[in-house]
């Protein structure tokens, strides 16, 4: 009886082992392969290089900036920022530095994103598009070889401050003048985008401009109210996110098979105009105004020292820190978006799909434009656990 009892704890312990071994138990994010993630653009990813090229100290490098994890170090927010929990999820074990400051560690990536960067002309104390790309180049040789970056991701997120600054600048510009506009700064992205891709780089993540005309800062510079948003600005956003899908299929379409062209959109147009319409659906209750400043909207002056700015208890209930940058909290929430996110949010792929990707094959699903029905189901489902 017990040689028949051993026998059956045996067969049992093979069985469970082969099991386990035919099934494996997952993680999310498990089998990431160990690639690099690159961002660009403005004050959304700037990791910490505005202060390397300024002469001043800037107000993020100070609390009440990084008040959630009480680290001020120069990234606009109360902490983190999309890209340092896109590097979470995609198991790079060190912080995204920004790669304008000495004597980092970029093994696993860099930010090249600058604060007040633009497209077109001479951004002040920052760096367009196309300078930062240029400064990638420079630092490539001695840091990543070919393949490495050909498997890594490059994020890109750039475009307000230029129609910020044409909206400032021309009040009065008509329609054909604000077209004339968008096709100028959309096709100064596609021959920046197309000198990364020269450069090595195949896999994209272009990210859709916010509703520019409902961020607090311009709310409030623009006189519009608590519950309305500058429309004009909005127009021109929805104008310029409008080519962002064409262009970069095109750019896919023409690449040759040698050497694919591969990329996502997220549609953060939406992702912020949803939670501003919806705020209590993602437990948000102030969406119009900021946690940090001083006016009508609290939009201006946060963590300047001669401004005296009124600063939020619980900035988790903000969805945005300052006048034109999101909270921590939102953060990681377009973080989970952009990388397990359906096609209704991001598409034709998630980020975690596109890093697994290989490499070497063209991609076989392109961008489409977003249907009623895509809309009413984003309407009805939400991401009411976040």
């Amino acid at each position: 009886m017990m040689a028949k009892n051993c026998n059956l704890v045996s067969v049992l312990c093979v069985f469970l082992v082969l099991t386990l071994f035919n099934k494996p138990i997952t993680v999310a994010g498990q089998n990431i392969p160990a690639v690099a993630l690159f961002t660009f653009g403005d004050s959304n990813f700037d990791a910490g290089n505005k202060q390397t090229l300024t002469k001043t100290l800037l107000p993020q490098t100070f609390w009440p900036y990084g008040k959630s994890r009480d680290d001020p170090n120069g990234k606009f927010s109360d902490g983190l920022i999309a890209p340092d929990f896109l590097a979470k999820f995609m198991r790079i074990p060190i912080v995204i530095p920004p790669a304008l400051q000495p004597n980092v560690n970029v093994s696993r990536g860099a930010s090249f994103a600058v604060a007040d960067a633009t497209l077109l002309g001479a951004p002040v104390e920052s760096l367009t598009l196309n300078q930062q790309v240029r400064k990638f180049n420079q630092m490539k040789a001695a840091n990543w070889n070919d393949d490495f970056v050909k498997k890594s991701v490059f994020m890109i997120y750039i475009g307000a401050n230029d129609y910020l600054n044409f909206t400032k600048n021309n009040p009065n510009a008509d329609a054909s003048a604000q077209q004339a506009f968008v096709t100028s700064v959309t096709n100064k992205l596609k021959n920046d985008i197309s000198l990364l891709y020269s450069s090595g780089a195949s896999k994209f993540v272009i990210q859709t401009l916010a509703p520019l005309g409902c961020l607090p800062i311009v709310r409030q510079e623009f006189n519009t109210g608590m519950d309305q948003c500058y429309e004009k600005l909005n127009d021109l956003a929805k104008q310029h996110n409008e080519k962002i899908g064409p262009m970069l299929n095109e750019l896919a379409r023409t690449a040759p098979a040698s050497a694919p062209f591969q990329f996502t959109v997220f549609d953060f147009y939406n992702a912020i105009l949803t939670r501003t319409q919806r705020n209590q659906n993602f437990r948000f209750f102030v969406t119009n105004a900021s946690c940090c400043g001083v006016g009508t909207h609290d939009a201006y002056g946060c963590g300047f020292p001669n401004v005296h700015s009124r600063l939020c208890e619980y900035q988790r209930s903000y969805l945005f820190f300052d006048g034109r940058h999101n909270t921590e909290k939102a953060q990681e929430m377009f973080g989970h978006l952009l990388f397990g996110a359906d096609t209704n949010v991001i598409q034709p792929m998630n980020i975690r799909e596109l890093v697994v990707y290989p490499a070497d094959e063209p991609m076989r699903e392109s961008w489409v434009p977003p249907t009623s029905a895509t809309v009413q189901l984003r309407e009805s489902r939400g991401y009411e656990y976040y």
